[in-house]
């Protein structure tokens, strides 16, 4: 009886442990026509270990209908950071239009809306990047932002 009991307690401490794995990397949430979809980053930097992990198919794709919004909802580990959207456009003949990026920096802004400029326009990707700001001499005055994370969603039209 006694050898049982020591069984139960190393298979729940071996739960344990196996539960306290380090959660993997944040995912952006993008909605869009009636439909949802999680997506982990496509480039994934560490800054404090210099290792950086590259996941080109984790890139999202969504059905929308051209005019239609894309609203996208990025988590605390992000929000906490600076972030930009960057979104591409065609217009209604299909002709490429000028990116439309925004910079966050609020530090707690959890949403955006990406919306077409007409209501013939189709968005066909919408990026979110991650930055770290960084200094290569400890000095605030030369330190710049760099992007740790970049999440993709490619629009197919509906």
């Amino acid at each position: 009886m006694r050898r049982s009991r020591v069984v139960a307690v190393l298979a729940a401490g071996g739960f344990a442990v196996a539960g306290c794995s380090a959660p993997g990397p944040a995912e952006v949430t993008f909605y869009a026509d009636g439909h949802t979809i999680n997506v982990a980053p496509i480039g994934n930097c560490d800054i404090k270990s210099g290792v950086c992990a590259a996941n080109p198919g984790a890139t999202g794709k969504l059905k929308v209908r051209p005019g239609r919004s894309v609203q996208i909802s990025v988590p605390k580990e992000i929000a906490e950071t600076p972030w930009k959207v960057t979104v591409q456009y065609v217009n209604g003949k299909g002709e490429p239009q000028p990116l439309k990026e925004d910079i966050i920096t609020s530090r707690d802004r959890y949403a955006y809306t990406a919306t077409p400029p007409a209501k013939d326009d189709q968005i066909v990707v919408v990026e979110i990047a991650q930055a770290s700001v960084i200094s290569r001499t400890g000095d605030p005055n030369d330190a710049e932002a760099v992007t740790t994370a970049l999440w993709s969603l490619q629009v197919q039209p509906a």
